[in-house]
């Protein structure tokens, strides 16, 4: 059992808001997942500037600093605990491979133009507690508590999973055929680095995205692909969408106003939402897929 969350804003209304909405939903999901709590936020701040989110755990930040500097030209480093946010013009791949080669300690949680993730091991009101999540703003967010049932109490087994630019995967559920599906996409140039069920689920939709297939048609085609009972909130830069297995044991509430769409597991997490009571709630339908955004 866990805890999923996601907030989608329609309008600039609420954006300096975000975090502390995000926030409260996921103090009211600690009851889903008491291990471990993760989230990703998105935030635009322009096109040229890549943000690589970064766990360096007990490496010292200014050691890292020092010597991350020297390897890359011209960044901006943010820390936040033991994560940090590299901002870069340099392209993906240099900045990947100069951390894979150098910095072994350190873990990349995500990167793109827009999205910033943090998770870690604990309570989730500590997680939200200590990384500042009140303290954001941005477009769309999405959040997970943990009750591990299949991997490690980790934080490389903890959610959002991030495998492709600006992508994300928030699950609560369980899947049965992750072990062939893992073995399949690494043939195709997947890298995992857990044996979590759901950095598969993440890899299946980063790998659909880059032969060029929508979301809403990946989750579509996932539907059968991928074999289990589960639902998922997937985030890319423009925004997010939920599905639910065609058995759909897996709870999940949808709360939509003109200016927000939220999703969360359970209603008490939506509770303390902006005019929540004039929303329209509802579930989503087995087997369907909902998207916001483009």
């Amino acid at each position: 059992m866990c805890g999923i969350v996601g907030i989608y804003l329609k309008t600039k209304k609420f954006e300096k808001n975000l975090g502390k909405m995000l926030s409260g939903m996921l103090n009211n999901m600690e009851s889903r997942g008491p291990d471990s709590a993760g989230f990703a936020i998105y935030k635009n701040e322009g096109n040229k500037i890549y943000k690589f989110s970064l766990c360096i755990n007990d490496l010292n930040f200014n050691v890292f600093k020092k010597n991350i500097s020297k390897k890359i030209k011209k960044i901006k480093l943010n820390q936040v605990s033991d994560h940090v946010i590299l901002k870069t013009e340099e392209k993906p791949k240099k900045v990947i491979e100069i951390i894979n080669s150098n910095f072994p300690e350190v873990s990349i949680v995500g990167y793109g133009k827009s999205i910033e993730i943090f998770k870690q091991v604990g309570n989730p009101k500590d997680v939200v507690k200590k990384f500042k999540l009140g303290e954001f703003s941005g477009t769309h967010g999405i959040g997970h508590t943990r009750m591990a049932t299949e991997s490690a109490i980790t934080t490389d087994g903890s959610h959002p999973y991030s495998t492709g630019e600006d992508e994300c995967l928030v699950h609560n559920g369980s899947l049965s055929n992750h072990n062939n599906l893992r073995r399949e996409l690494t043939k195709k140039g997947n890298v995992f680095n857990s044996e979590n069920d759901t950095e598969v689920a993440a890899g299946y939709v980063s790998h659909s995205l880059s032969n060029k297939k929508s979301l809403k048609d990946t989750l579509t085609s996932g539907l059968k692909d991928l074999d289990g009972f589960y639902t998922f909130i997937t985030g890319t830069r423009k925004g997010f969408a939920v599905v639910r297995d065609e058995i759909a044991c897996k709870p999940a509430v949808i709360a939509e106003t003109k200016n927000y769409v939220a999703i969360a597991s359970e209603f008490q997490a939506m509770a303390h939402l902006p005019d929540v009571n004039a929303a329209k709630i509802f579930e989503p339908e087995p087997g369907i897929v909902y998207s916001w955004g483009k």
